[in-house]
């Protein structure tokens, strides 16, 4: 092989760091358009805010001023607290689980809002039966849960709920519907499965949460399956 040039290898090492530096932008640039929606934000009654176990609420015992028990169907045993969500979500909610309804598919609510009392009762609850590991793993610790935000919601199938709150949902009438068209309403599947390494959470096909319309359709159309990677987050 012969040897280049010395004016030669200049060119051709700066076109190649010319071509790095393109495509650097690039990504950047892509990463910019999906985040284009929005900016992440810590205040627990945003719609942006990202909730997980290393993204705390501030404050930890937050409670939204605006709850309201949404119109919709609720699971039979639902809790006075647990019926209601933020005031944020509830016009869309109601519009998606109306939507639902006309094409003969009832949703109903299964657990909204859950203060920082009833969570860390509930993870309690969880750890004495399944150990830390497992618990950890399907329950937020108190002040680490999107449901006290009020912007989660855990959705059930009317006509089948012996699904309800369990993976086989992803086969109801129900959970097929919402998987498809529930980010038509600003809600998200925030616990998809295969993300748990993202997430912290393994699968629960039942879990929704609502981001916006803009945000919603933008991860539908960009593919990104969760807050963590739209936002570059952990």
């Amino acid at each position: 092989m012969k040897k280049l040039a010395p004016s030669l290898v200049f060119i051709v090492v700066a076109v190649g760091v010319a071509a790095a530096m393109s495509v650097h932008k690039l990504s950047d640039s892509q990463t910019a358009e999906k985040g284009s929606v929005g900016t992440l934000t810590n205040s627990p009654s945003s719609a942006l805010v990202v909730v997980n176990k290393q993204r705390p609420l501030n404050p930890k015992t937050y409670a939204p001023a605006d709850l309201k028990v949404p119109n919709i169907p609720l699971r039979s045993n639902i809790t006075d607290e647990e019926k209601q969500v933020s005031g944020v979500i509830t016009p869309s909610l109601e519009a998606m689980v109306a939507a639902a309804s006309e094409q003969g598919i009832s949703i109903n609510l299964q657990s909204g809002y859950r203060s920082y009392a009833f969570q860390a009762k509930l993870h309690d609850e969880y750890e004495m039966q399944q150990g830390q590991a497992v618990a950890d793993s399907q329950s937020a610790q108190a002040g680490y849960s999107e449901h006290q935000t009020g912007l989660a919601v855990d959705l059930g199938d009317v006509s089948n709920p012996s699904c309800d709150v369990r993976n086989c949902f992803a086969t109801t009438s129900a959970g097929k519907w919402l998987t498809a068209d529930a980010y038509k309403y600003g809600f998200i599947l925030r616990y998809p499965l295969g993300k748990q390494s993202i997430t912290g959470y393994t699968y629960e096909p039942w879990h929704f949460r609502y981001v916006g319309d803009k945000l919603a359709k933008s991860m539908r159309t960009n593919r990104v399956n969760t807050l963590e990677q739209y936002f570059n987050v952990q």
